[in-house]
């Protein structure tokens, strides 16, 4: 329990935090202290392991946070690490399989990460299958990690704009609840056989669980042979066509997102294999995620806007989805919006190029307030990815001209529509009578004053931040006042007046 928290553990991540700070505050130093060089703070980041490898992946989605050198650090960091030593595997293994109930477990792993290991191991003569190993005492490692960022973050808190505070904060609360679940094999057992019943019909090969060998500690599945989705040798070699296959994981991936709202939030190449028959092979089921409907809507007219060009309507639709403030300028944001458009939408620009340009656009538009709400997190981590993924093969691939025209012609579907006219005006008229007695009921209450209006999430904190910025200058003037008020019946007059005076001056330049 010591080396949890021991001091140099806890100094490595302050330092690291630190570093977060000045980088996101785009300032050099704090009271002499500069933030970490980029792979000085990647080395750190491996060094501390699991819990701030993921955070640091989920911090990367920010281009606004980081600038290119820093970004390019992040991108490097691998969820890979050494496996367990032989007592700690053996310790595993007891609890686990007592008695062992394969005919063959190879002791060495084919994949080592940071929750978990992989082995190879054979039920029968006929059946080999893959065991995930937990690995030993990570959930405690894990939330005692959760506990040291929360504690420091307390700490930075204060130093952060509201904008900023509410983005950090939402990192920090949603890692925390994806890591602890990544750590039970039994609640990646639960992920993974509902979303191959819901995903049945998708084409993509999922592992199939065993229940019955599985438990907390292991969880045991099919073996799956593939290529990494990124072994572009392999894939050319064997005579695959990865377009289809490209084309095949974003339309995946739509479904997942704006059709059924529920979807895997780790598609890196690891996680994602292409089968010698040229099929997808989806693995690892520690990280899946649910989209509110609120957020698909939103998905889907800022899917909507972007393919009409729509620029104030993007800015609009980004509000809804929370990842701009509510009272952010929206002439300007739109502007800026039109500019990365222009950018990545150009045929005739590299990729080094287009990243040049964006982050020159990026570099004027650091004072805007970008936010990043949970429910945004791993939508924004899983677009990067895929966007990762076909550039391995597609130069200048990239997210507005690559996948918003395969995304703008699920559309339909996302919003329930049928495949013919005919089966649409069907469903319309199906709908009609609810449609008529809700606006029956609508005319009804506004006849009779009792319409309710109800304010979005985001309008409430607009609302609740700008009243707390009109309120804490007259706060801290009402407590000088008093103070004042204190000092002059306390016969201390020079006092009284000056805190009289700071009062006045107070609500005067607020």
């Amino acid at each position: 329990m010591n080396s949890l928290y021991s001091p140099y553990r806890l100094w490595s991540v302050f330092r690291l935090l630190l570093s977060f700070y000045l980088l996101i505050k785009k300032k050099n130093r704090f009271f002499g202290v500069k933030p970490l060089p980029p792979q000085e703070l990647a080395s750190t980041i491996s060094q501390l392991g699991a819990s701030f490898i993921k955070l640091a992946q989920v911090l990367a989605t920010r281009n606004d946070f980081f600038d290119a050198e820093y970004l390019s650090a992040l991108k490097t960091l691998h969820d890979d690490l050494p496996p367990m030593s032989k007592k700690e595997y053996e310790k595993v293994m007891h609890r686990a399989f007592d008695p062992l109930p394969f005919i063959r477990f190879n002791p060495t792993p084919i994949a080592s990460a940071s929750i978990g290991q992989v082995h190879e191991v054979w039920l029968d003569e006929e059946t080999k299958v893959a065991v995930k190993l937990r690995r030993e005492g990570i959930e405690k490692r894990v939330r005692a990690d959760i506990r040291i960022v929360s504690f420091f973050n307390r700490i930075f808190r204060p130093l952060f704009s509201h904008t900023t505070r509410h983005s950090v904060e939402s990192v920090i609360v949603e890692f925390s609840v994806m890591i602890v679940q990544e750590c039970s094999m039994n609640q990646e057992r639960a992920n993974l056989e509902k979303f191959s019943h819901l995903y049945a019909s998708s084409g993509v090969i999922f592992p199939k669980a065993y229940p019955k060998y599985s438990c907390d500690d292991a969880l045991v599945m099919s073996y799956e042979e593939g290529w990494r989705f990124d072994d572009r040798e392999s894939i050319n070699n064997s005579g695959i066509d990865i377009i289809p296959l490209i084309d095949k994981l974003v339309r995946f991936y739509t479904d997942q997102m704006l059709v059924q709202g529920y979807f895997h939030a780790d598609p890196h190449p690891g996680n994602l294999l292409v089968s010698p028959q040229g099929q997808l092979i989806l693995l690892d089921f520690g990280m899946v995620k649910r989209v509110s409907n609120p957020t698909r809507i939103a998905i889907i007219e800022l899917l909507r806007a972007a393919n009409e060009q729509d620029y104030e309507a993007y800015v609009s639709a980004s509000k809804r989805l929370g990842t701009v403030a509510y009272d952010a300028p929206v002439a300007e944001l739109a502007e800026f919006t039109e500019r990365m458009f222009e950018i990545f939408a150009n045929d005739s620009l590299d990729s080094s190029s287009m990243q040049e340009l964006a982050f020159q656009v990026l570099e004027q538009t650091r004072n805007l307030p970008f936010k990043l709400p949970q429910e945004a997190i791993y939508i924004l981590r899983v677009s990067a990815i895929i966007e990762g993924l076909g550039t391995t093969y597609i130069e200048n691939f990239n997210g507005i001209k690559d996948i918003l025209p395969i995304l703008q012609r699920n559309i339909p579907r996302a919003l329930g529509m049928k495949e013919s006219i005919l089966e649409n005006i069907i469903d319309e008229i199906k709908h009609l009578p609810d449609d008529l007695h809700a606006l029956r009921e609508t005319l009804r209450r506004a006849s009779r004053g009792e319409l309710v209006v109800e304010l979005s999430p985001m309008q409430l904190e607009s609302i609740a931040h700008n009243t707390q910025n009109a309120l804490r200058p007259i706060v801290l003037a009402l407590m000088l006042a008093l103070g004042a008020m204190g000092a002059w019946m306390g016969g201390v007059n020079e006092v009284a007046y000056v805190l009289l005076g700071a009062a006045m001056m107070r609500l005067w330049y607020r």
